[in-house]
């Protein structure tokens, strides 16, 4: 009677059968999984631009993007004390985080951030949404950001052009501006700073910032597919958006970007 069973051969046939459909498949997981990421990443950016709209609601303004202070907000101070200010931040003032829990914390976190190494990995004012501080303005002098970013917040009716100009995007700080996103600010920033190491994912001058080690797979490789960003507008509709369209350009003695737009012009 003939044995039943498979040859050595056929059972390398079938391994390289296997080996082959998973290749031909894993590209396919991995742009479904990204995709509902970046999906998570919309709905995160939503929920804080509600917050941010419930604020302006009850206060005519919209929050400040950074104050200090001695007191701490509820669920304690944010960041990493050895290299993050100790203050309020725009979520501590929309109350996002009350009572510091991670489940609260979650919706500040971008799905998609590739920040390799510690502390910045854990920081949760590193690598996940940043607010427009030429809306969301600083209470108090921040050199070097001591013009238009200081002073009172602005409301969205102040705003002339809300669904061409960022409120909230995916970014490698809780507060970024123009400064940030162009290849001639008008300081020069410094390398100390993680303030000053604010960027927009995947935008091709990030390779000549000053990033601190660690940012460099966020800031150059970028976060979601084909170098795009979330965005979050001032009229409250989210585009996922190429990174290089949020360059800000120097013309003259003049910067610009088309759309979307960084100051409230």
């Amino acid at each position: 009677m003939k044995d039943v069973g498979f040859t050595l051969v056929e059972v390398l046939v079938v391994i390289a059968i296997l080996v082959m459909a998973m290749a031909l498949l894993f590209p396919t997981f991995t742009g479904s999984r990204e995709r509902a990421r970046a999906t998570v990443c919309r709905g995160r950016i939503r929920q804080l631009l509600l917050e941010l709209y419930t604020y302006e609601s009850d206060h005519q303004t919209l929050p400040y993007g950074f104050a200090f202070s001695r007191a701490q907000p509820p669920g304690g101070f944010a960041g990493d004390a050895s290299v993050d200010l100790m203050g309020w931040w725009w979520f501590n003032f929309t109350g996002t985080v009350r009572y510091g829990a991670w489940t609260e914390m979650d919706v500040l976190r971008c799905p998609s951030k590739k920040l390799d190494a510690p502390p910045l990995k854990y920081d949760i004012l590193c690598g996940n949404y940043g607010v427009n501080r030429s809306l969301c303005k600083s209470a108090g002098a921040l050199p070097p950001y001591n013009e238009a970013f200081v002073g009172e917040p602005l409301s969205t009716t102040q705003v002339r052009r809300p669904g061409s100009t960022l409120l909230l995007v995916d970014s490698g700080y809780a507060l970024i501006s123009w400064w940030h996103a162009t290849e001639d600010p008008p300081v020069i920033l410094r390398e100390f700073s993680i303030e000053d190491s604010a960027y927009i994912p995947g935008l091709e001058i990030n390779r000549n910032k000053p990033l601190r080690s660690g940012q460099e797979t966020d800031a150059i490789n970028g976060r979601h597919s084909n170098e795009r960003v979330n965005v979050g507008f001032v009229d409250g509709h989210i585009a996922p958006t190429r990174a290089s369209d949020l360059l800000v350009e120097k013309t003259g003695s003049e910067t610009w970007n088309s759309k979307p737009l960084w100051t409230p012009r």
